[in-house]
């Protein structure tokens, strides 16, 4: 805020002045005064009474004199309270902060340059046995939104995602396809692609449990009995078979992974989900089988009797890695590393985020060491943005037993959630021809989805309440959307009635404090998308944007707009709602939630 930076400067020569003293701009506290005391910033004092060798509050009146009159513009009055020097910002400041917002469309962000650095961002990581469900939509929702935080601080980002497309679990549901699917193909079925290898890999889990019952019952333990399962042996046999580039079992394996993808992207579309390069298990495995048995040859592993390849980490604090088995077959390390290699060759990466359940804390701590060892010069500092679970309140979900919470019926869920609420707590949809309200449903209801899960804290496991999501009261994506719908129906009216908005403005008049309230909020949005973007955390702008819209309800409540008779405070305040609006479209936009334009 440049204010802030004008007090500063003027803090500086005051010390200069009354004490003789230079001091660093480090040294200059400046917060947001405490809503007990009256005032809108406040110095701290205390780092200057060395200098003063005065009393805190003496100090702080020696500055808070100096600044009235240094810089009376801009501090009219002033209070101490001990070592705390209040200031009271004038309305004319406040008024030249809201026209230096309003003339700036991409307030708050910054453009990348030339000399940005370039950002990876990995979200999503999907197997092709089963569908997206909602532990993947909290993953791609903080990608999406992580991705977009990044670029709005000047970083370059690439938006990328690896797909597990291979192992045990994927000729689990291709073996059942074959065994029990009577050549269904999505085309003839009506399912979509991903959604019925999901259920084959179901059928697998049902028969395979039929058989371990069987064979207990003849006698065998249950860990006999999941080994010499039939159809577990079978699966491992694909799997060999795929290892050796088996032509009928790569071909079956293309086929119905193809199914899954054309139903990955409807879903991802669905969600406003998207990524600028994608990475296949199928093809950076071996790559990292390549890059391990390199490091044995440098020394930086090692090899067992049995032929395993293993990484001695007990230097480091932890224990030894598996990274090659003894057959020579490849572990998720190796895959992880594997990717990284060709990550590192397609992309100048200068950080490299990993967006992964925080299951993998240890895995990835490993993977940063092992990537430092290999020579990858950002695997020291990789982020593993670690989140937590999501679950629904009646419980975890399990995909091998089908009791998934699926993205898609979620998706759907909730746009239907909107409508009936839209119809019944707003009833306005009435005047909208269908496709606008369907629209409107549509934006609605993944508003609530997406800002629900963004709204918490990325580290906590989370409980998702779809009722409680679609409430049009409280912390909720409909309330804020709905905000923002009432200002751009006030901005119309205004439009239609011949108002128009300055590209500066000047108060005639002393604001009101809900005024000054709302201008320094929104001046703190810039400080409030770096912190985002420092600390990976989405719901710094999510919270934000809740307390702006909250903070915007009251002085709607509280004064008039376009009633308002003065036409120097109604031009003011449509200036002030507008530049609401176009904050909470900002900010809404880094979570990847659409905001309508009524409702």
């Amino acid at each position: 805020m440049k204010i802030e930076n004008k007090i500063t400067t003027a803090v500086i020569h005051g010390i200069k002045t009354l004490y003789g003293q230079n001091v660093a701009p480090a040294t200059i506290q400046l917060q947001k005064t405490k809503k007990e005391f009256s005032g809108h910033l406040t110095l701290v004092v205390f780092p200057f009474l060395k200098i003063s060798h005065k009393k805190p509050e003496d100090t702080a009146t020696d500055l808070g004199t100096f600044l009235k009159t240094e810089i009376p513009s801009i501090v009219s009055e002033f209070n101490v309270v001990k070592g705390f020097l209040n200031l009271v910002i004038s309305s004319t400041s406040w008024t030249e902060i809201l026209s230096d917002i309003h003339n700036n469309d991409h307030f708050g962000l910054t453009a990348a340059s030339e000399q940005s650095p370039l950002v990876m961002i990995e979200y999503s990581s999907p197997n092709t046995n089963k569908p997206l469900h909602l532990g993947h939509v909290r993953n791609n929702l903080l990608g999406c939104a992580l991705a977009n935080i990044m670029s709005a601080n000047g970083n370059h980002v690439v938006k990328t995602n690896i797909v597990n497309d291979r192992g045990i679990h994927i000729c689990k549901s291709m073996l059942a396809w074959l065994k029990y699917g009577n050549g269904a193909t999505p085309e003839s079925t009506g399912i979509k692609g991903d959604h019925l290898i999901g259920d084959y890999y179901v059928a697998f889990d049902k028969h395979y449990k039929e058989q371990i019952k069987e064979l207990m019952s003849k006698g065998m333990s249950e860990e006999e009995a999941k080994n010499e399962a039939p159809l577990i042996k079978e699966a491992r046999e694909m799997l060999v078979k795929w290892e050796n580039n088996d032509p009928e079992v790569r071909a079956l394996w293309r086929k119905m992974n193809e199914w899954v993808y054309a139903g990955f992207d409807i879903t991802y579309k669905n969600l406003g989900v998207n990524f600028d390069k994608i990475y296949y298990e199928s093809d950076t495995y071996l790559e990292g089988k390549e890059k391990v048995l390199e490091g044995l040859e440098k020394g930086l592993f090692y090899r067992r009797e049995d032929g395993s390849v293993w990484a001695d980490l007990t230097k480091e604090g932890l224990d030894e890695k598996l990274l090659l088995r003894s057959d020579g077959t490849s572990v998720y390390m190796t895959q992880d590393i594997g990717t990284a290699k060709l990550r590192f060759r397609d992309f100048p990466i200068n950080k490299m985020i990993y967006v992964v359940g925080n299951e993998q804390n240890y895995h990835f701590q490993v993977l940063s060491i092992l990537l430092d060892k290999l020579g990858f010069e950002w695997g020291k500092d990789l982020v593993h943005f670690s989140y937590g679970m999501v679950e629904l309140p009646n419980g975890k979900m399990k995909s091998r037993e089908g009791t998934v919470v699926d993205a898609d019926d979620l998706v759907e869920e909730m746009i239907a959630g909107a409508r009936r609420m839209s119809e019944d707590k707003i009833n306005k949809l009435t005047n909208l021809s269908e496709e606008e309200a369907t629209e409107i449903a549509r934006i609605v209801g993944l508003g609530a989805l997406k800002y629900f899960i963004l709204k918490v804290d990325a580290r906590k496991n989370m409980l998702f309440n779809p009722a409680e999501s679609i409430d049009f009261n409280g912390n909720t994506g409909p309330f804020i959307q709905y905000t923002y719908a009432r200002i751009r129906s006030i901005l119309r009216k205004a439009a239609e009635a011949g108002i128009t908005i300055p590209d500066t403005f000047t108060a005639q008049a002393e604001l009101s404090e809900k005024e000054i309230g709302l201008i320094q909020m929104m001046a703190e949005f810039p400080a409030v998308v770096k912190q985002a973007g420092t600390d990976y955390n989405p719901s710094c702008i999510a919270n934000y944007c809740y307390d702006l819209v909250k903070e915007y309800n009251q002085f709607y409540h509280d004064f008039s707009i376009l009633r308002e008779e003065d036409e120097n405070k109604k031009t003011f305040r449509l200036m002030l709602s507008a530049e609401v609006s176009k904050i909470i479209h900002i900010g809404m936009g880094l979570l990847g939630i659409e905001v309508p334009e009524r409702m």
